[in-house]
């Protein structure tokens, strides 16, 4: 079983890869053996934009290239995503919005479909809704099954971890992937 977690921060250890961190930092402490976690920031990736040329139709992938390919297979073999952007002007950050448009091309034969996503945003004061609402709509086009959001709030490097609400809640989501999962993996060796 995998929990993919990804940034969308510019941030390398930005608030969002930190609220991030904690949910895999907490699964990996229980020492669930059936459950592999992964954590990747956009930050530093080449993601380029969807110009619409809509050759993903034919061809079932993004042909754009870049940093994005390596990335959406780790997606599409996942078990568990979690997504989280950063808040700018009241919604997810370009690096954000990049890697999920060019997810378009993973639409037509529903690649992502029936999976598990959790969606986390933070904001340093105000617009985590918005935010909220991209990458719900998101998970939501992709038929993902929703295991929970979390909102945050911090500017500064670390910040979000002094909001006790994010952090209690992110630990909550991560009891809720461990025991989806273990279920999971529990069902299938019947």
């Amino acid at each position: 079983m995998k929990v993919l977690g990804i940034s969308g921060s510019m941030r390398n250890q930005g608030n969002t890869a930190m609220l991030i961190k904690r949910i895999l930092a907490h699964i990996q402490a229980e020492g669930c053996s059936e459950i592999d976690t992964e954590f990747i920031t956009l930050a530093g990736k080449d993601i380029k934009p969807c110009i619409g040329c809509e050759l993903c139709r034919d061809k079932k992938w993004c042909v754009r290239g870049g940093d994005w390919d390596d990335i959406a297979e780790k997606v599409v073999d996942c078990d568990v995503l979690i997504i989280g952007a950063p808040t700018y002007f009241y919604d997810v950050n370009g690096q954000t919005k990049n890697f999920i448009d060019r997810t378009y091309s993973l639409y037509h034969d529903r690649k992502l479909g029936g999976k598990n996503a959790v969606v986390v945003a933070v904001c340093a004061d105000r617009g985590c809704e918005r935010t909220l609402e991209t990458l719900e709509g998101f998970v939501n086009t992709h038929n993902f099954s929703s295991l929970g959001y979390i909102s945050g709030r911090g500017f500064g490097e670390g910040d979000v971890l002094r909001d006790e609400h994010a952090v209690k809640k992110a630990i909550d989501i991560a009891e809720k992937i461990m025991k989806l999962l273990s279920n999971t993996h529990r069902e299938g060796k019947r």
